[in-house]
């Protein structure tokens, strides 16, 4: 836990950073990440993801990026494509990378001013933060495209905050279909290496069964 709250630190560090060049203003801070900052989400998250509010600004933000990350870091990997910004960097003597990566989304995002604090971190920055409602959207689309236990721990933790599992009865069952592939490796391991003690304790032995259990009676409820 000592390396991800460093790294989490760092997270802090560097939002605090391009809030101070008004990079902050034309994003919308999204993903696993935003989750934790923002909302408390029970799991260390290594990214920060964005969605693109104006198309029109994508090249000014590319560059003021990392004209900002080279002063501080050493960048290993930049890209702009045509729907998406990547750049991913490292601080010298630092284990981990960093990457941020921002993403253009076809539909306008609701977001929320929101402040993304870390128990870790002293810094506390003001944001645009995707609603939690826009993060299940987002999060069924990832899940049933890359199938990450990270994704099924998310969703999980938006339905246990109350927020709608707004999906086809299709989609609800390959989501269960897909969890059930889940390994005891894959909670003891790389999901259990993202937790807190308690936490890992409860996966190891519940797994999803939370998330397993609310589709099952949205199937049952949508026969009726």
């Amino acid at each position: 836990m000592w390396d991800l709250s460093k790294h989490e630190q760092l997270e802090m560090e560097i939002l605090e950073g391009l809030n101070s060049r008004k990079l902050l203003s034309h994003v919308i801070f999204c993903g696993g990440t935003m989750l934790r900052l923002c909302h408390e989400l029970n799991r260390y998250s290594v990214d920060l993801d964005f969605w693109l509010i104006s198309k029109e600004k994508r090249d000014y933000i590319f560059e003021q990026m990392k004209d900002y990350l080279r002063e501080r870091f050493l960048i290993k990997t930049s890209h702009k494509r045509f729907d998406s910004i990547l750049i991913e960097f490292a601080r010298k003597g630092y284990p981990r990378n960093l990457k941020i990566e921002i993403r253009e989304d076809k539909e306008k995002v609701k977001h929320e001013e929101k402040i993304a604090f870390s128990k870790h971190s002293s810094t506390q920055v003001m944001v645009k933060a995707a609603t939690l409602e826009e993060m299940m959207r987002a999060k069924i689309e990832t899940f049933l495209t890359r199938v990450g236990i990270r994704d099924a721990f998310d969703l999980e933790f938006l339905l246990r905050r109350g927020i709608k599992l707004d999906a086809s009865s299709k989609e609800l069952k390959e989501m269960a279909k897909l969890v059930k592939k889940f390994k005891t490796k894959d909670y003891r391991v790389t999901l259990g290496s993202l937790l807190e003690f308690k936490d890992r304790k409860y996966y190891k032995e519940a797994n999803f069964r939370y998330l397993l259990g609310h589709i099952d009676k949205k199937l049952r409820e949508g026969k009726n």
